[in-house]
């Protein structure tokens, strides 16, 4: 509702006219022209008179004028190709005209051309954060007027950032949102959006491989906030197999299980991994009774992944043999996961075989 709260705003709101018309000289050919659009008061016939004189004059000192009135026209009408054809003629005449920059920002986010949003987004903002940093005028009548402009123009530097945000996140070419999303980092570190891009950055970078970046991104999120279950599996993950941090390897996963076992479309294989991150935590340290609990959670999640299943079944059999202390019913789990280890082509093939035997060998009556 913020979203739709500041567009509605942004819909009413508008900078003062910037370009003021001159008296019209009507003894020359282009001061009657622009006599005749003033005097038309149909806005389709008043348009098509306003295109002809850009055509006919365009750099004469009134073209400036004529082009923001225009393009303020197609704007008001929804038709956007026209209203950035008009934008890009007064930007051109006129390069720091905010307004004409949002008017062409908003245009290009109609025709969802990203290319154009991002061109566009980065002018507005550079246009508004000039307009936001005038000084306070002298002229005390004057200070009213300067305060809205100056709101306004930190609106609209705040609409180019949102621009980019919600470009980055509707584009399905997670290279565009790699793209955007660090343009918006790099312009604007402070931004409300940049935390609220987090996830779909995240996704962006495991997307195109860019692991070494999705890692660190999601490091720095989970310091603060943990409630994205796919960064604490890579974080833990991570930490688990660089045998740091086991305190945070335990939390994670308990915190992506918890946060996918509330979710009813969370594939079951991801809650699966987050068992199994922490049951193999707990068998590196030794703690062999929370492991085999974690990892049975894990082993009917993971059937999917034979390779999975196979380290989870090891892990499970070690785990047991361990907690057997002579005990035959658990030794007897002990073998049976080894048993089913060793029926899996895997890396934990051969050795769970030769568990198998050795339990055997161990204790009587072990099938």
């Amino acid at each position: 509702m913020r979203t739709l709260a500041m567009i509605a705003v942004f819909a009413l709101a508008a900078f003062g006219q910037r370009h003021k018309l001159d008296e019209v000289d009507a003894g020359k050919p282009e001061g009657q022209l622009l006599q005749q659009c003033l005097q038309e008061n149909d806005p389709i016939k008043k348009a098509g008179l306003m295109e002809q004189f850009v055509g006919q004059y365009p750099k004469t000192p009134q073209t400036v004028w004529v082009l923001e009135q225009l393009q303020q026209y197609y704007a008001k009408a929804g038709q956007a190709e026209q209203a950035m054809a008009a934008g890009e003629k007064l930007l051109a005449l006129d390069p720091e005209d905010p307004e004409a920059a949002l008017q062409c920002l908003k245009a290009a986010e109609a025709e969802k051309n990203v290319a154009l949003i991002e061109k566009y987004s980065e002018l507005t903002f550079a246009n508004a954060r000039k307009d936001a940093a005038a000084p306070q005028p002298q002229d005390a009548d004057k200070v009213e007027d300067w305060k809205r402009e100056v709101d306004y123009a930190k609106q609209v530097a705040i609409y180019a950032d949102y621009a980019l945000f919600r470009a980055a996140a509707e584009t399905r070419d997670p290279k565009l949102t790699i793209e955007l999303a660090e343009m918006l980092q790099k312009r604007s570190p402070d931004s409300e959006y940049v935390p609220k891009m987090n996830d779909v950055l995240f996704l962006a970078y495991r997307q195109t491989g860019a692991n070494d970046k999705a890692l660190a991104l999601a490091e720095k999120v989970l310091a603060n906030q943990q409630t994205n279950a796919d960064m604490l599996l890579v974080v833990a993950n991570s930490y688990l197999e660089q045998k740091k941090n086991p305190e945070k390897v335990h939390a994670y996963a308990a915190k992506a299980a918890e946060i996918l076992a509330a979710e009813a479309q969370a594939p079951p294989m991801e809650r699966g991994l987050a068992y199994y991150l922490n049951g193999k935590q707990y068998a590196n340290e030794n703690q062999f009774g929370p492991a085999d609990e974690q990892l049975r959670k894990a082993l009917p999640l993971v059937e999917t992944n034979a390779g999975l299943k196979a380290e989870v079944l090891f892990l499970l059999g070690l785990a047991n043999y361990k907690l057997a202390n002579g005990a035959p019913a658990r030794a007897q789990e002990s073998a049976n996961y080894f048993r089913a280890c060793a029926a899996l082509k895997s890396p934990y093939q051969a050795t769970a075989a030769q568990n198998l035997a050795r339990i055997q060998k161990e204790y009587r009556g072990i099938k």
